[in-house]
């Protein structure tokens, strides 16, 4: 069992009951003990792709850890929360709100590389201790700043009432971007405050969101539905990268972890494959060296 199933998590469950969903399901579909990961924490209050690898497909969590993602966001002016988002006490409130030719006109302060302060309700370990621990138990929370990278971003909706009271955004982001914080920020650049009242993940890697089941197909499937469109080949995750095949032989060096020369391709990361086009390992060809990155134990 080496593969992705890719969850469209609904609002409220967590990454971590996502992954024991699938375990369950699994195991009710008669597959016995699988190893299982996920490719990206997304919050309890986010729904969207969530990429989970099962078996050896769980050797690319890094890598997919690392991909860009694609976010549907709304921020909803006036209120600021402690967490920036639905949940959490308000901190700050405006009047104002923003013209829909001010917000065009600030997103370009958001693209490419950008400083952010993570959110006091992250993940992030400060001296051994997760963020949001520390705030909820009423500890003040420094975060530093960081770089990240904003793709590019683009209004997709907007909800008025008179007057402009929430914005629903496109963005396309590097691994590390907050979307809670960028709202803020934005909300800030706009001269009032904001939080997040909707968050969506659309795409992670090379996954999208036509591609994800939901809760309910998943169970089916541990209750005996087909198999079928429920899990997807290890390869799946690897399509926005360059296969790479290879001869019986350069097969069988980079399966022992030997380095190969000679071959003619261009630099980069690829994903090695023998002749029954199984995938043997990620590879990466430096100035004409090829080197193994990472071997995966797929028997034909």
């Amino acid at each position: 069992m080496h593969g992705w199933i890719i969850l469209d998590k609904p609002l409220g469950l967590g990454s971590t009951h996502a992954v024991a969903a699938v375990k369950r399901n699994l195991r009710e579909a008669g597959f016995g003990k699988v190893k299982v990961g996920h490719g990206g924490t997304l919050d309890p209050l986010a729904t969207g792709v969530l990429p989970i690898a099962l078996g050896e497909a769980t050797k690319l969590c890094g890598r997919m850890l690392d991909a860009s993602k694609t976010y549907s966001f709304t921020i909803s002016f006036g209120t600021e929360t402690s967490g920036l988002d639905a949940e959490g006490a308000v901190v700050a409130t405006s009047s104002h709100r923003p013209t829909m030719d001010e917000v065009q006109a600030v997103l370009v302060k958001f693209m490419g590389l950008i400083e952010q302060i993570p959110p006091a309700y992250s993940a992030i370990k400060i001296d051994g201790k997760r963020a949001y621990d520390l705030a909820r138990a009423g500890e003040m929370v420094e975060m530093k700043s960081r770089s990240v990278t904003v793709h590019d971003i683009s209004v997709q909706d907007v909800a008025t009432s008179g007057k402009l009271d929430a914005v629903t955004f496109t963005a396309d982001v590097s691994k590390g971007t907050y979307i809670r914080s960028l709202a803020r920020d934005i909300a800030y650049a706009l001269g009032t405050v904001g939080h997040v009242s909707m968050l969506r993940r659309t795409r992670a890697g090379p996954f999208a969101w036509e591609s994800a089941i939901s809760l309910d197909k998943l169970n089916a499937f541990g209750q005996g539905a087909a198999q079928e469109d429920i899990i997807l080949p290890m390869e799946a995750g690897l399509v926005d990268i360059p296969a790479l095949d290879l001869s019986p032989e350069q097969a069988r060096a980079v399966q022992q972890g030997r380095v190969l020369t000679g071959i003619a391709m261009k630099d980069g990361l690829h994903w090695a494959r023998g002749a029954d086009l199984r995938p043997l390992a990620l590879v990466e060809n430096i100035d004409g060296i090829l080197k193994t990155v990472r071997g995966f134990n797929l028997t034909p």
